[in-house]
């Protein structure tokens, strides 16, 4: 449970991605079939995903390091 407290905005991200994905597919997709990732939904949806969650991975690093910092400062100033 903890672990989905800290990763909650990689989650959420992911879930985002997943859905950006899939609706990616379904609106532009490929129409041939010779696309790789654009050709079958699970890969749109599967490749939205990790690219969710490495942005979302990505801001909950930057934010937490933005928290430390302010904690380290107003630690400071007491």
């Amino acid at each position: 449970m903890e672990l989905i407290k800290k990763k909650r905005i990689s989650l959420g991200f992911m879930v985002a991605g997943a859905i950006g994905g899939f609706l990616y597919w379904k609106y532009i997709g490929c129409l041939s079939g010779t696309c790789v990732i654009k050709s079958v939904w699970y890969w749109s949806t599967l490749w939205g995903a990790a690219v969710g969650y490495l942005v979302g991975d990505f801001l909950n690093d930057i934010l937490l390091k933005l928290k430390k910092r302010r904690e380290e400062k107003n630690a400071g100033k007491v």
